[in-house]
């Protein structure tokens, strides 16, 4: 009887490290991907610094216009945290392309503004501004790669939603549009 207890004891004991185990392996995992995440804000927020800059220098060129859209951005632009999800990266994404857009519209109205150089030092800043985001969305999508693939798995897939983790959604970027265009990936 005896043995019995202590049998009984030592499994359950092994199962509540296993769960302890388990538990921090995917916080660790969900950390990964709120890291990720701050990163995409952080260099999203430098796009939108070097958004804003360019629009600075059109205002010579085109003063409502640009007026216009700093507002529109101002009101618009919201910041990537840890707790944000691909949709609302997707949301800011759309809200930089469709600047840019008009920019280049402004530029082709203006070409003494296309060879001006602070708008071209400003352009080159916000193409590195978004090889780094296109960098960061894929550490992103790594990431969640990593936990989706964890919380999937035997048998952790037994315990991961009473723990309160569950899948996450990817970015995936668009095909045949230039630059970094993403859109959420629902994940299976």
């Amino acid at each position: 009887m005896l043995q019995t207890i202590i049998a009984i004891i030592a499994t359950l004991a092994l199962i509540a490290l296993w769960i302890i185990s388990t538990q921090r392996k995917l916080v660790v995992l969900d950390e990964n991907i709120g890291n990720a995440m701050i990163q995409i804000g952080v260099q999203l927020s430098c796009r939108f610094d070097a958004l804003t800059a360019l629009l600075d220098l059109t205002k010579g060129y085109a003063k409502h216009e640009s007026e216009t859209l700093i507002e529109t951005i101002k009101l618009r632009r919201s910041i990537i945290t840890a707790k944000s999800t691909p949709d609302d990266v997707v949301h800011q994404e759309g809200l930089i392309s469709e600047a840019l857009s008009r920019i280049a519209m402004l530029t082709e109205q203006y070409p003494e503004l296309k060879e001006n150089q602070n708008y071209i030092k400003t352009m080159n800043a916000e193409e590195i501004f978004e090889n780094m985001v296109r960098t960061s969305c894929l550490i992103y999508n790594d990431s969640v790669t990593k936990l989706n693939r964890e919380i999937r798995m035997f048998p952790v897939f037994m315990i991961a939603g009473i723990l309160g983790f569950r899948q996450r959604d990817y970015l995936e970027e668009k095909e045949h549009a230039p630059g970094c265009r993403w859109r959420s990936q629902k994940a299976e």
